[in-house]
C-alpha cells in the first residue's frame, strides 16, 4: 500500500505542476482507476497557441494491472456574454489485452557514448534528447492515399490510390529541453513497464 500511495502523491504533484485545473485532472482518472493499484504514470501538457489565446491541453495515462487509462483535459475560451470559463475532462479505459501496439522510440546524441557507467539502470534516458511513445487499440486507424502510378513514363492510365491504413491512436512526445530530463525518464520508465505488460 505505501507504493501506491506514494506514486498517488507523486501523481498528484506532477498534475499540480502544470498549473491547470489539478483536481478536476485528478479526480478524472483516479475515479477511472478506481479501486485498482496504480503501478505507472505520465502527464503530458501541451499548450498550443491560436493568435493572441493559449489553449491548453493535458494527457495523463495510467497503468493498472489490468488496464491504461486515458485522460484528456482541455481548456475552453469563454462565450460572447459569459463570464465562465470551462474545461472537459474525458477517460478512456483500454483493456491491456486489447492494446496491440506500443512503440517507443529515443533520439539519442553521440550514441557512440551511450550506456555509460550508471545510466542503463534509468533506462539510459539521462542519454536521451527526445522520446516518443506511441500506443494503439484499434480505436482510431489514418488511412494515407497516393496516386498509384506504374513504372511506365509514358502511360496515361488511371491507376486509382494506394495507400496504408495506420493505426493512430495516442502520440506523446518529451524532449529535455521543453519538459526536462525527470519527465522523458518518466515516459520511457512508463513506456517499457506498458509494453512489459502488454507482452504477457
Amino acid at each position: 500500500m505505501q507504493a501506491s500511495t506514494t506514486i498517488r502523491q507523486e501523481l498528484r504533484s506532477d498534475i499540480e505542476s502544470c498549473g491547470y485545473f489539478p483536481d478536476l485532472v485528478e479526480d478524472g482518472v483516479v475515479l477511472a482507476a478506481g479501486d485498482e493499484q496504480i503501478q505507472g504514470f505520465v502527464v503530458h501538457h501541451e499548450p498550443t497557441f491560436d493568435r493572441d489565446e493559449i489553449h491548453r491541453h493535458l494527457t495523463v495515462l495510467l497503468l493498472t494491472p489490468t488496464r491504461l487509462i486515458v485522460g484528456h483535459t482541455d481548456d475552453h475560451p469563454a462565450e460572447a456574454g459569459v463570464q465562465r470559463t470551462f474545461a472537459s475532462s474525458s477517460t478512456e479505459s483500454v483493456a491491456l489485452g486489447k492494446v496491440n501496439t506500443v512503440v517507443l522510440s529515443r533520439v539519442v546524441p553521440d550514441p557512440e557514448g551511450f550506456g555509460a557507467a550508471g545510466r542503463r539502470a534509468n533506462g539510459g534516458a539521462d542519454d536521451v534528447y527526445e522520446t516518443w511513445l506511441s500506443i494503439g487499440w484499434g480505436a482510431m486507424r489514418r488511412l494515407d492515399l497516393e496516386p498509384a502510378a506504374c513504372t511506365d513514363p509514358n502511360c496515361e492510365a488511371d491507376h486509382g490510390y494506394t495507400g496504408n491504413l495506420v493505426a493512430d491512436d495516442l502520440t506523446i512526445r518529451m524532449s529535455a529541453a521543453a519538459d526536462g530530463p525527470e519527465r522523458v525518464a518518466r515516459l520511457i520508465r512508463f513506456g517499457t513497464e506498458l509494453q512489459r505488460a502488454t507482452g504477457r
